[in-house]
């Protein structure tokens, strides 16, 4: 497995470009498989878990045409699909292990083809993140739905139908699902506490653009208004927030200054005002944010994440990288998801000085220096945080399983070194 070497201590000032958003991307390019004719997505992130979710649809018989656009020193890709039609409808074990976004293939495949076969999801081990939402709701809108031998059996013979749906709390994921489901069943769904994730957003763009007739963008509740069937659209995918705020987090811990292009301040309001409350310049351009920290008087902060538009759970583990290295003490507490304080360890094997209270809170006090060492990544947004933690500290750090990072943020180390990071990729045998 390869590995990433950092040697730490160089301030990072430059310009970074932010892909789009791979959060957004995956469940757009599950949304092609309601239509039979093609659907182009532009502004696609080069990543390891765009390339896996893209093999799954090859076994389903998706035709996917690939093409590298680049522009100035951005290379990005388009893809176009056609579902003409489908070889099989089962989403097998060794495809969905790899990535669980791979579960968005369950609601358009249901609500198109009357069938679907799912084997459970995998993908970053940071607790409990069951399919109860989804499941339950397309029972509700008319699905006879199996759990058998690992797999989700679920079969809507007759079509699915319009239901009114009110979720236990405001799931990005069943929010997505049931977005698709719902845009060809009959008659209307009603979905309340609806995730209002600008990633949601997107998907409503793109299947607006399908044909579909969905109402409530950006709020709490959707109205979905079935249609027969929907037509081939082109879609640009929105910038990676997510990439955008770890890249400004990696500005203020390297006491830097970096412009993050195609960047949408918009879509980090709650990260970008605790960097403000930080002592942290943020300068709020069309189409890009810069982050300088060269002359701030950091404190540490509290974060506590939340659902859109709180602080994300994504930036929890970068931030708290964050706070090991400013004075005072800070308070994190993770409201989303559980165990997802994984990383906490590995920070400290550095020198950070952080107290976990229970389940969900951490207490960091900031150290003056952190100390290299070989570490390892335990999820996406983790092996981020050792990075960040790595650019900080004193010697040299290894951060391991960086296929971690593969899966969520596009040239890694060529976008860091760009901007003075001491950074190398370590290739090994598998």
């Amino acid at each position: 497995m390869d590995k990433i070497k950092i040697i730490g201590g160089n301030q990072l000032i430059g310009k970074i470009f932010i892909s789009g958003a791979k959060n957004a991307a995956l469940p757009l390019i599950c949304a092609t498989l309601l239509t039979k004719e093609k659907v182009s997505l532009s502004n696609m992130p080069i990543l390891s878990d765009i390339t896996s979710l893209n093999a799954l649809l090859d076994v389903l018989g998706v035709q996917i045409e690939e093409k590298t656009v680049s522009s100035g020193k951005n290379t990005s890709k388009t893809y176009t699909y056609q579902s003409k039609n489908f070889k099989n409808l089962i989403a097998p074990y060794d495809f969905v292990r790899k990535m669980r976004a791979s579960y968005y293939v369950l609601g358009p495949l249901l609500t198109r083809e009357g069938h679907v076969e799912l084997s459970l999801p995998g993908g970053c081990a940071i607790g409990a993140r069951p399919m109860d939402i989804h499941l339950n709701s397309l029972e509700q809108m008319g699905a006879q739905i199996e759990i058998k031998n690992g797999y989700v059996i679920a079969d809507a013979k007759k079509g699915l139908k319009g239901a009114n749906i009110i979720f236990p709390k405001a799931s990005v994921g069943a929010t997505c699902n049931i977005l698709m489901a719902a845009t060809l069943a009959k008659g209307t769904t009603r979905i309340e506490n609806a995730a209002k994730e600008p990633e949601i957003g997107d998907l409503i763009d793109l299947l607006n653009a399908m044909g579909a007739h969905i109402e409530g963008r950006d709020t709490s509740v959707l109205t979905i208004e079935g249609v027969s069937k929907l037509k081939g659209a082109e879609h640009a995918v929105i910038s990676d927030r997510i990439e955008a705020g770890s890249y400004a987090i990696a500005a203020a811990i390297t006491k830097g200054k970096i412009e993050l292009l195609n960047a949408n301040p918009e879509h980090l309001l709650a990260p970008l005002n605790i960097l403000r409350a930080m002592d942290i310049k943020i300068t709020e351009k069309p189409e890009s944010i810069i982050v300088d920290a060269r002359n701030a008087d950091m404190t540490g902060q509290d974060i506590m994440t939340d659902y859109y538009p709180g602080f994300p759970t994504d930036l929890q583990a970068q931030f708290m990288a964050l706070m090991t290295v400013v004075p005072g003490a800070a308070l994190v507490t993770e409201n989303i998801w559980e165990n997802r304080f994984m990383h906490v360890p590995e920070l400290m094997r550095m020198g950070a000085n952080i107290n976990i209270h229970g389940y969900a809170s951490a207490i960091v006090r900031g150290v003056k220096k952190l100390s290299g060492a070989p570490v390892m990544a335990t999820d996406l947004r983790a092996s981020f945080a050792l990075v960040l933690a790595g650019l900080a500290a004193e010697g040299e750090t290894i951060v391991n399983r960086v296929y971690h990072l593969d899966r969520g943020y596009e040239k890694l180390e060529e976008k860091l070194k760009n901007v003075g990071a001491d950074i190398e990729r370590i290739k090994e045998p598998d």
